[in-house]
């Protein structure tokens, strides 16, 4: 029910029933995500990329940022942006991240756990690749173990985002059970259907309200 999916964010991991709605206002959400990202680029990015990149370098040896190919907006791909939380393994094979994983190091755990490792994605918004909030972007080589799940595909009828009503409702993390990403799936293809920027406003707040907290399925 819509109530049960709008209210305040719980640690569960539980499905919403998809039901009609009106299309997102491409270009409001467009407005907002350039003004909301501007802010964050200047007030915040502008002297938290420098000290984090420094933080990371000092604690394991490779690059700053971990660029990876995504799925974007009709399929696009494009480069990602992250903090590198993991040990530099440029010729490593893909593998998400699992509990207590070896290769996350200390300053990237912190980072996994508080969501910070996803901030240089505002220059994402910045370049046009990914809105502020929307279906969680995921690898190349994750989309093609899931993209013959019904459904699927629809997840990229808007630009994917730093954050989601997914992730708010604890639909993030691993998904090695099928059941996870089904889960994950309804919430992207709810917000597609319910998006404005109302919502997109609670989803920011709840994700701050995350973000202080800790989240229980990142690592």
């Amino acid at each position: 029910m819509v109530s049960d999916v709008l209210h305040s964010p719980t640690r569960r991991e539980s499905a919403p029933v998809l039901t009609d709605s009106t299309s997102v206002d491409f270009a409001g959400k467009r407005v907002f995500d350039i003004v909301f990202a501007l802010l964050v680029t200047v007030f915040i990015l502008s002297w938290m990329i420098p000290l984090v990149s420094l933080l990371i370098c000092l604690s394991s040896p490779g690059p700053a940022l971990f660029i990876q190919w995504r799925t974007g907006h009709n399929r696009r791909h494009f480069r990602c942006l992250k903090f590198r939380t993991m040990r530099h393994q440029p010729d490593g094979p893909f593998r998400q991240a699992t509990r207590n994983d070896q290769r996350v190091t200390r300053i990237g755990a912190y980072l996994r756990k508080t969501n910070l490792d996803e901030m240089p994605q505002f220059l994402n918004v910045l370049f046009g690749d990914m809105s502020v909030v929307g279906p969680r972007p995921h690898a190349v080589q994750h989309d093609a173990q899931h993209w013959s799940l019904q459904g699927y595909s629809e997840r990229y009828r808007i630009k994917p985002g730093i954050t989601g009503l997914a992730q708010v409702r604890g639909c993030r993390g691993e998904t090695g059970e099928l059941i996870r990403m089904k889960h994950r799936l309804r919430y992207d293809r709810y917000y597609i259907k319910k998006a404005s920027c109302w919502l997109d406003l609670r989803i920011c707040w709840w994700t701050v309200k995350q973000m202080v907290r800790g989240n229980v399925n990142a690592w």
